[in-house]
């Protein structure tokens, strides 16, 4: 890569740009979150109304306007599609990038800053939630700037920030920027900061940016708004598990060690050099950084309910650790560490080669061809890898790792993702649904698929949650009635119930029943 910043720069930009919008619109919405957002943005349109998301036209308090805002605004630029659901979290996923090669050029150098970009633009968890249409790049983003801004001294900038991540996600937007920030300042002794972080105006400005929405809420919807958001969404989920995995304190470990792939090869050493270099002219950022990673991790770990999601606001501070130890690594000719960062990878890779592999090989024939593609795509990173850490000494090892992974999403996005498709959406699912429905009968949808159900016909459909509630309804119901589930819920029915329904449809993990006592 050119040492021109100005050519580093648009190389960046060209590479993440690529890896987030390649074949961006080309797949269905995924189940059940994306279409919950696409949804939300399109009944705001529909209703004219801003203020009060709404879904199936029922007022919804699950996440603050934020992402539905920038998505009802993509709508109205390019039209209703899959695209414009997913482009604002491509562009701040870029945005993002871009954030962290400038602020890796003023603390470390310009070299650290644009490793750190292409560290952070192929993590795999990053990349794939920046083609997705979900909340969470956009928090990362808001996040990202704030804390930076902060430690820079870009208070006011911070602030507007913070308060733009509580309007996308709620309370964690300022309170990761107050408990690491804290921390930071605590554990470095720096009591003399809180004279200059202009609390007084600062608080204003994020009372102007994040507080009318809430306000409005809370008038139009009173307690409601407040027992829902705030009390179920931000506190109970904290507190108890929604999901069984909530329970297991160890569960970030590996989704950290697949997410950062491939760059997960260098995070020990990364991590490790941090640590002992904090007290060097680098020492402060090191400490920050270390500091902002480990408060997201540490405080996902003790949330009780958990989601791969949660911690991607720790990928901008590691991306610039390993930006800066590569960069480090590569300036002391440093081939142990590429060496070791070769053997890492290779394990790596081979075990997400495999787990791909009996994992297409068990569920579909179908998804084999796809597999084959991205584990083509792997065996080619870790040779290029292997080739830069043993004839270079690690020089290469940035562009190798970078390739093979614009190599690994083509490969996703036009072989394994496509075939895998039908199993994680309603697109072809609905379609049929329409090809067979009498256009009167009512019909129950079973929670997890009702989201994309409703995108993809424009029916809300009637909700049916737990497995006893669906045979309760069954058999509750008179007349004709159409209903959608699993086929884990149809198989666990009574087999009194079973004989009275109807298989009209079948696709993959979904089906299609019909029930008709006329």
């Amino acid at each position: 890569m050119s040492s021109k910043p100005w050519f580093r720069l648009l190389a960046i930009i060209c590479i993440a740009a690529f890896v987030m919008f390649f074949r961006l619109g080309s797949l269905p919405l995924f189940d059940p979150d994306e279409p919950v957002y696409a949804e939300t943005a399109r009944e705001m349109l529909q209703y004219g109304d801003f203020i009060s998301p709404r879904i199936y036209g029922d007022f919804w308090y699950d996440k603050p306007p934020m992402y539905y805002w920038l998505v009802a605004a993509s709508i109205s630029l390019f039209g209703d599609s899959e695209f414009s659901a997913r482009f604002p979290s491509a562009l701040l996923a870029l945005g993002g990038v871009v954030t962290v090669y400038f602020a890796g050029a003023r603390l470390f150098s310009n070299r650290a800053g644009a490793i750190a970009a292409l560290v952070l633009a192929t993590s795999f968890e990053y990349f794939y939630l920046g083609k997705a249409a979900v909340t969470d790049i956009t928090l990362t983003f808001f996040l990202t700037v704030s804390l930076l801004s902060f430690f820079e001294g870009r208070y006011y900038l911070a602030y507007a920030s913070a308060a733009l991540a509580v309007v996308t996600k709620g309370p964690i937007g300022i309170v990761f920027p107050a408990m690491i920030l804290g921390l930071y300042y605590i554990l470095t002794r720096n009591w003399g900061i809180w004279r200059r972080l202009r609390l007084v105006s600062g608080a204003l400005v994020f009372a102007v940016i994040a507080l009318p929405w809430y306000g409005a809420m809370y008038a139009y919807h009173g307690l409601d708004f407040i027992n829902t958001f705030l009390g179920f969404h931000n506190v109970t989920r904290f507190l108890q598990p929604e999901h069984p995995e909530g329970k297991l304190w160890y569960y970030y470990f590996p989704v950290l060690l697949v997410g950062f792939f491939p760059w997960t090869a260098f995070l020990v050493q990364a991590g490790r050099a941090a640590w002992r270099e904090r007290h060097s002219a680098d020492g402060a950022a090191l400490s920050f950084l270390l500091i902002w990673a480990g408060v997201v991790f540490g405080f996902f770990t003790m949330s009780q309910t958990k989601l791969v999601s949660y911690i991607l606001p720790m990928y901008p501070p590691l991306a610039l650790l390993v930006g800066w130890y590569i960069d480090r690594a590569l300036t002391a000719n440093h081939r142990r560490a590429f060496h070791i960062a070769a053997a890492l990878l290779t394990l790596l890779a081979g075990a997400l080669a495999a787990a791909l592999w009996l994992a297409g090989a068990k569920l579909a024939p179908a998804l084999m061809p796809g597999v084959a593609a991205v584990c083509t795509a792997l065996a080619t990173m870790v040779t290029m890898v292997w080739w830069s850490a043993v004839r270079n000494g690690g020089r290469g090892t940035v562009v190798s790792l970078t390739v093979g992974m614009m190599l690994f999403v083509a490969s996703l996005m036009t072989a394994l993702l496509p075939a895998a498709a039908p199993a994680f959406s309603m697109k072809d699912f609905a379609a049929a649904f329409e090809a067979r429905y009498d256009g009167q009968a009512p019909v129950y949808v079973a929670k997890f698929y009702r989201p994309g159900f409703m995108y993809y016909t424009g029916r809300p459909g009637i909700e049916i949650k737990a497995p006893e509630q669906i045979a309760n309804v069954i058999a509750g119901t008179a007349g004709k009635a159409y209903f959608i589930m699993s086929e884990n819920a149809y198989r666990k029915l009574p087999a009194s119930l079973q004989g009275g329904l109807q298989p009209l449809y079948r696709q993959e993990d979904k089906v299609l029943l019909l029930k008709d006592t006329e």
